[in-house]
C-alpha cells in the first residue's frame, strides 16, 4: 500500500499544481434571415477588454477547427484559437454554412455564393464589435478564408486581418495550377475547359466521373461566384493593417502568392515561415508527409505562426490605444 501511495504522490502533486485553463470556451450562435450560424468562442480570463480574432476557415466542407472531411482531421484552426487565449487574445471560429453544425443553414449548396459567405463573416464581426467584452476585431482568413476576409473587412468593422496562406491569384488559376501536377493530360485537359466554362459563367451538365467531387453540379453556381473574385484587388483594397504569412512548403499556395498580396498593399507585413505547410506544420517537401500532415491533429503549429500573428495584434493594439490617447 505504501508502495502505491508513493507512486500516486507525483502524479497527485502534478495535477495540483496544474494550472486551469486561463481561458473560458463558450458556444456562440449567429442570426441569420436564412440559418443559424453555430460556433466556438474562446475567451481569456481577463478583467478588461481584449482583442477578439474571428477565424474563417478555408475552401470546401472545412469547419471551424479546420477540419474536412475530404481532406481529414488536423485541429490546425482548434490549435490557433487555443495558442490565442493562452496569450490573451480571444476568438470566434465558426462553421460555415452548410458545413457540420450549420449544415441546415445552407443545405442546398446550389444556394450558396462568395457573397453570402461575405456577408456572414461581416455579420459575425458586427456581433463581435458589439460585444463589450471585446477591444478590437481581427479577421484571420485561411487560404480560401483569407479572401474572405478581405471582401468582408469593411463590412465586419475589422481593425487588422491576418491572411495565411491565402492566394493572390483568382481562384480558378489556383486551381488550375494545383490540378497541372496531379492530373494525367486528358483530364487535366477535360479540367481547363470546366473552368472556362465556369470563368464565363456557365454551368456544365456533363461532368466526368474522376471530376465530380469538384466540379459536381451542385457547386458550380458556388465556383462561379468565386471565380469572379481577384483576391489581389481585394486585398489591395482593404484600409486597415494586415498581416500576410505564408509558408514555405506549403503545396497548395505559393510564396509568389503572398509576395504579390505585399506588392498590392505595400504597407501590408509580410512573414514567410521557413518549412511551413498548408495546415500550418513544419513539414518536409515530401508528398507522403504532406498529405499525412492534412490528417494529422497531434502535430504542432509551426511555433513562429503563433509569435507572429500575437506580436501583430499586440503591436496593432497599443498603437490604436496610443493613437486614442489611451
Amino acid at each position: 500500500m505504501l508502495r502505491i501511495l508513493l507512486l500516486l504522490l507525483p502524479l497527485l502533486a502534478g495535477q495540483a499544481l496544474a494550472a486551469p485553463d486561463s481561458f473560458l470556451q463558450r458556444p456562440i450562435e449567429l442570426d441569420t434571415h436564412s440559418g443559424t450560424l453555430y460556433g466556438s468562442l474562446l475567451v481569456p480570463r481577463r478583467d478588461k477588454a481584449v482583442p477578439v480574432a474571428l477565424i474563417i476557415a478555408g475552401s470546401g466542407p472545412t469547419d471551424r477547427d479546420g477540419n474536412n472531411p475530404i481532406g481529414g482531421r488536423n485541429d490546425s484552426l482548434k490549435k490557433l484559437a487555443r495558442l490565442l487565449a493562452n496569450q490573451g487574445i480571444a476568438s470566434v471560429r465558426y462553421d460555415k454554412r452548410g458545413v457540420a453544425a450549420s449544415q441546415a443553414a445552407g443545405a442546398d449548396e446550389r444556394t450558396l455564393s462568395i457573397e453570402r459567405y461575405t456577408a456572414d463573416v461581416a455579420a459575425w464581426g458586427q456581433k463581435l464589435k458589439q460585444d463589450p467584452r471585446f477591444s478590437r476585431l481581427i479577421l484571420i482568413g485561411h487560404s480560401e478564408g483569407a479572401l474572405l476576409a478581405s471582401l468582408a473587412a469593411d463590412a465586419a468593422g475589422a481593425n487588422a486581418l491576418v491572411s495565411l496562406a491565402g492566394s493572390a491569384r483568382p481562384i480558378d488559376q489556383l486551381l488550375y495550377a494545383q490540378l497541372r501536377v496531379r492530373l494525367p493530360p486528358p483530364l487535366l485537359a477535360q479540367s481547363e475547359r470546366l473552368l472556362a466554362s465556369l470563368r464565363n459563367g456557365q454551368t456544365v451538365a456533363d461532368v466526368p466521373p474522376q471530376l465530380e467531387l469538384l466540379f459536381r453540379p451542385s457547386v458550380q453556381p458556388y465556383l462561379i461566384s468565386l471565380f469572379r473574385q481577384d483576391p489581389a484587388d481585394a486585398f489591395a483594397r482593404l484600409r486597415i493593417p494586415a498581416l500576410i504569412i505564408q509558408g514555405s512548403h506549403d503545396i497548395q499556395v505559393s510564396v509568389a502568392d503572398a509576395e504579390r498580396l505585399k506588392a498590392v498593399k505595400p504597407d501590408a507585413r509580410l512573414i514567410i515561415i521557413d518549412g511551413m505547410n498548408h495546415m500550418l506544420r513544419i513539414v518536409p517537401m515530401d508528398m507522403a508527409q504532406q498529405l499525412a500532415s492534412y490528417r494529422e491533429p497531434r502535430l504542432p503549429l509551426a511555433q513562429q505562426l503563433g509569435k507572429s500573428i500575437v506580436s501583430f495584434i499586440e503591436t496593432e493594439s497599443t498603437s490604436s490605444n496610443a493613437g486614442n490617447g489611451r
